[in-house]
């Protein structure tokens, strides 16, 4: 099936999803109207608990699920749609307020029933899930301890906003209805036993071993793996995996970083991962032999999935690893299509890959445009930062329909495609990778 169909398949899937429960309800005998305002205000209470439920399937991982859009797409899905389910959430308690400002005297604790309660617990738990991932490194919560608060707070909220339903019993009172929603919970479970421990079960049986650790400029380290005891896997040059260090996968320690190696080579795995926080500092401290875990492999951005006859390729930083993978790969398989790539760092003495990418010229058909924020003395290069007319001066003048691949910060990411735009790229031939997924 075509990347497109598969897609809209999968956002049919979704949308059933959250609207095949919220119509069921109102399937058979329903209670006696309420008002408008009172119904629509439990229409976005039971759309808004579908939603919920619907995050854990999103943040599951299920490749062919995430293949059409690439998981970081699925990851910023996750990450909006969470934050629409919990207006939903919100307006729904305030509605019935303002429709029947008696129930304010639910929250006197001798009034309120238990079911009251839960709805409560279950928009605080939300409440601090939303604040704790919105303003995560504004609070300085370290990633690891969040990505634990995280799925315990979701479960929470969940099985919470469950317990009000069937506690509060309007629309659900039919014992199939009940029986539904019960399926439906169960259905999360089942999810959550899934991703929390059948999978991590399977990653310690495919354990890898560190076999090299390689100091790289820019305060930037590569690790090479190769796979313990079983065939490892294969993938698509540009892809990332999750990596576990110094833990089991049932640790919920995992980083996601991209494949830096040629995909020809899928025995030595690499990782470039530059120091620039609590775990990603440690990576030096990588022991050779070390056991570590991979899931993988993951993500749409790749040279394989769009084939053209030359591309074109923009980083920033260390968003220079996966267009590496692509590059090596290139190499490997002995392709001479036109390349050219914009690589825009701070200073030339920190630049990662350096070395590597001047010797790829030999290799490939690379032409290579190096943009320093800081140059040397006596720099004859680009300086400065990304502009359009920088971008004019070196990007092929006669459009052969190449495709464009950005990678790094956010903020370059979103400038390149403004500046591609402005220059008449169409936007279907740029692909980005987010590194930002949380």
């Amino acid at each position: 099936m075509p990347p497109f169909y598969l897609g809209m398949f999968w956002v049919g899937v979704y949308l059933a999803l959250v609207l095949v429960p919220l119509v069921v309800l109102l399937v058979g005998p329903v209670p006696a109207g309420s008002g408008f305002w009172w119904d629509f205000s439990l229409a976005l209470g039971f759309a808004g608990t579908a939603m919920i439920g619907t995050l854990f399937f999103q943040t599951a991982r299920f490749r062919r699920a995430s293949a059409p859009f690439g998981i970081d797409i699925i990851y910023y899905f996750h990450r909006q749609s969470s934050l629409v389910a919990f207006a939903f959430i919100l307006v729904h308690p305030l509605l019935l307020l303002i429709v029947e400002p008696s129930l304010l005297s639910y929250f006197h604790p001798a009034v309120g029933p238990w079911e009251f309660w839960a709805g409560v617990g279950s928009l605080l738990a939300l409440c601090l899930l939303l604040a704790s991932s919105v303003w995560r490194k504004q609070l300085r919560i370290d990633y690891d301890r969040w990505r634990l608060g995280h799925a315990v707070l979701a479960t929470l909220a969940l099985g919470l906003a469950i317990a009000h339903i069937e506690g509060v019993g309007h629309f659900v009172d039919a014992h199939w209805k009940k029986l539904l929603w019960g399926l439906i919970c169960l259905s999360w479970l089942l999810l959550l036993a899934y991703v929390r421990l059948l999978k991590p079960a399977m990653l310690l049986r495919r354990p890898f071993r560190v076999t090299e650790v390689i100091a790289e400029r820019g305060d930037t380290w590569t690790l090479q793996l190769a796979p313990d005891g079983h065939a490892g896997f294969t993938f698509q040059p540009g892809q990332f995996a999750w990596l576990t260090t110094w833990n089991s996968p049932f640790a919920l320690k995992e980083h996601p970083f991209s494949i830096a190696s040629s995909a020809e080579q899928p025995e030595a795995l690499r990782f470039t991962i530059k120091a620039l926080g609590d775990f990603t500092a440690r990576i030096k401290e990588v022991e050779l032999g070390q056991k570590v875990y991979l899931d993988g492999p993951y993500g749409s951005f790749s040279i394989d999935r769009q084939p053209a006859p030359s591309y074109v390729f923009i980083s920033g930083g260390i968003g220079i690893a996966p267009i590496m993978g692509m590059l090596r790969t290139l190499a490997d398989r002995g392709d001479r299509r036109p390349l050219l790539l914009f690589y825009a760092y701070h200073t030339w003495e920190r630049l990662t890959f350096r070395e590597e990418l001047q010797a790829l010229q030999t290799q490939l058909n690379l032409r290579l445009v190096f943009v320093l924020k800081d140059p040397p003395e006596g720099w004859q290069g680009e300086a400065g930062l990304l502009s359009e007319e920088l971008l004019a001066r070196h990007l092929p003048q006669q459009d052969d329909g190449q495709e464009y691949f950005i990678c790094g910060p956010v903020p370059m990411i979103q400038l390149s495609e403004k500046l591609l735009y402005r220059l008449g790229v169409p936007m279907k031939r740029v692909h980005s990778e987010l590194f930002d997924l949380v």
